[in-house]
């Protein structure tokens, strides 16, 4: 057997993100899902994930989840085996992304959740196919099963997240970034330049898909997946 997988959902997410990626695979390895709460830090976060891991373990992580798998890493680089970044951004928080966040945080304190959600995960962000709708109906049922707390909690890391390109750069582990080929809100070139970070990663677009690909295009992302994390270390 291989070495567990923590898998990390994304903001306002819950397991159902990666129901699919659950079942296949579970097939060759212990597989846990750590939601990224509590703690309104990256810090907070990746303490609570390092504290429920296994001794050694790979990872993968959607947007925030892929912000928590980078603060693990530059806290314990040595526990960690390989590691799959989905829709993620290595940067931190621009000054101007940081004052709309704000404001989506008082629509939430406010009893506005819904239209917090709806400005956070537009529908351009998703790829234009004929599940979309069901999708954002799913995004909105977990959003409201976590609440409105939950989300200043994790909008406010995002805010303060630090910038992670020194530690992509110290990891020499295998890495897989995997980028919806319509993503709305990182761009595929932005990841594509964390792969490149990285001494030992690779960058792989999933077509029809855009930032919730685990979703849009269940089938291809357990593929590229199982590859991945089951499959020979092809180095770049």
């Amino acid at each position: 057997m291989h070495e567990p997988l923590i898998l990390i959902p994304g903001l306002m997410s819950d397991a159902r993100l990666f129901g699919q990626q659950i079942v296949d695979l579970s097939r060759s390895r212990a597989v846990m899902v750590v939601l990224p709460h509590p703690g309104q830090t990256m810090e907070e976060i990746s303490a609570h994930v390092l504290g429920v891991a296994p001794a050694r373990f790979a990872i993968a992580g959607l947007g925030l989840g892929a912000h928590v798998a980078l603060d693990v890493m530059r806290r314990d680089l040595s526990r960690v085996t390989m590691v799959a970044f989905l829709s993620a951004d290595p940067l931190g928080e621009t000054p101007d992304a940081a004052a709309t966040r704000e404001k989506r945080m008082i629509l939430a304190r406010t009893g506005r959740l819904a239209q917090a959600m709806a400005e956070e995960l537009p529908p351009r962000a998703l790829a234009n196919t004929p599940a979309r709708d069901d999708i954002m109906a799913l995004v909105e049922d977990m959003a409201f099963a976590m609440g409105e707390e939950v989300f200043v909690a994790q909008s406010r890391a995002l805010q303060r997240r630090r910038d992670q390109q020194k530690t992509l750069r110290r990891a020499m582990m295998p890495a897989l970034v995997l980028a919806g080929a319509q993503d709305g809100l990182v761009p595929v070139r932005r990841q594509s330049f964390m792969a490149e970070l990285m001494p030992s990663a690779r960058v792989q677009v999933i077509e029809a898909a855009g930032h919730l690909l685990p979703l849009e295009q269940p089938e291809a992302v357990s593929h590229a997946l199982e590859m991945f994390f089951n499959g020979p270390l092809v180095l770049r």
